[in-house]
């Protein structure tokens, strides 16, 4: 990227600059006040949603340990609106599609050495605690079509995860933005009322004690 020096510029251009950007502020600023209480409203109902949640983002730090001692408990719970993927139907999910569930929310890609890794012990973790109340989400985010991803989970015995998939990597994108993505793997977790309540960038031993224990103390 060519580095652009300010310096250079003629005080002229610098003002009109200044006042264009003035004049997208400002508009941007009506926009959003003219969307009216509806949307302000919805994000403060949200608030008091997670609100809850931070007696479970506390725990974390005891629970945090061994084999998943690099999940983080956020500093606020928060709901993740922008994340959206697909189901194994092409079908279109967000987190609120889990509504009731404790999820382990898990980004991996076949070129991703450690994703591939670590997809055994998540297929572990969802066979023997798996239910109503949790479920591991791992979201593909390999472009082109299923072939490849179907087939990696074919090929290592991958039998009880469901089939979920971003080829666009919105959904790795999105998570950037709000710094809780560094790279492959990512996995976050939410509480059952699609809460954010940790997060961890790199793999981890999902089918261990340490794994089982945390994600039991999410749901309590």
């Amino acid at each position: 990227m060519t580095a652009k020096n300010p310096l250079r510029l003629p005080s002229v251009k610098l003002i009109a600059i200044a006042a264009v950007a003035g004049l997208i502020a400002g508009a941007a600023a009506v926009y959003v006040k003219g969307m009216g209480s509806g949307n302000g409203e919805a994000q403060s109902a949200a608030a008091a949603q997670c609100e809850a949640a931070k007696g479970k983002v506390a725990s974390l730090s005891s629970l945090a340990k061994g084999q998943v001692a690099a999940m983080v408990g956020v500093n606020e719970p928060r709901k993740l609106q922008s994340l959206a993927f697909k189901g194994a139907e092409g079908q279109d999910l967000t987190l609120d599609s889990f509504g009731g569930k404790t999820v382990l929310l898990n980004l991996w890609a076949t070129w991703c050495v450690p994703c591939r890794e670590e997809m055994p012990a998540l297929n572990t973790l969802q066979k023997e605690l798996g239910s109503e109340k949790f479920e591991v989400v791992a979201v593909n985010i390999d472009t082109g079509d299923d072939e490849k991803p179907k087939s990696f989970l074919s090929e290592t015995g991958v039998d009880t995860l469901g089939f979920y998939r971003d080829s666009s990597m919105g959904v790795f994108n999105a998570l950037k933005k709000e710094g809780l993505a560094f790279g492959l793997p990512v996995t976050l977790l939410v509480d059952d009322k699609g809460c954010l309540i940790g997060s961890m960038n790199g793999p981890a031993a999902w089918d261990s004690e340490d794994a089982k224990a945390l994600v039991r103390g999410a749901q309590s």
